[in-house]
């Protein structure tokens, strides 16, 4: 079912808004994305359409931003920064370390569904690396001065959660 057959007083109220339709584009990604935690090539090339851009514009965008997706992950989505401040800050030994903690590479998911481990760039918070953030659904959590330990323990946590919300 397409966008606008499933939600069809979301979408036109957004359309509505725009007096220029390509500006309605993060908005109905935002919507498509809503429901399945990602954006379809379908999503995408139904958006293109509607707003009469082509679909590479509408993919570049879902590329750029770290709150748009285009691949189904874990239930959280934990987005380690790594661009060059942050990188300088150990960064990069960071998401490393994660990864061989986790025994995942960036952009695999662990093994129990819950965390995709991610690189992004620019986060706003160079002076406080490492950090990330961890998206789930529309929350997000800003997590700074981070250790590879401090940071196992949030995962712990969240897994622990996982457990006690199933029983």
């Amino acid at each position: 079912m397409s966008l606008a057959e499933k939600y069809p007083d979301e979408v036109k109220a957004i359309l509505a808004k725009y007096p220029i339709q390509r500006s309605a584009v993060m908005p109905l990604l935002y919507l498509s994305q809503r429901e399945t935690g990602y954006i379809s090539k379908e999503s995408m090339s139904e958006i293109a359409a509607m707003l009469d851009l082509d679909i590479t514009e509408v993919a570049s965008i879902v590329g750029f931003y770290t709150l748009y997706h285009d691949e189904k992950a874990g239930k959280y989505r934990m987005q380690v920064c790594t661009d060059l401040p942050c990188a300088l800050r150990g960064a990069d030994q960071f998401l490393d370390a994660l990864c061989q903690n986790l025994g995942i590479k960036v952009g695999e998911t662990t093994p129990d569904g819950l965390v995709t481990l991610e690189s992004v760039m620019c986060l706003a918070g160079c002076d406080k690396a490492p950090m990330f953030q961890v998206q789930e659904g529309d929350k997000i959590t800003y997590h700074e001065n981070m250790t590879v330990d401090k940071t196992l323990e949030l995962i712990q946590a969240l897994q622990a959660g996982e457990k006690d919300a199933a029983q």
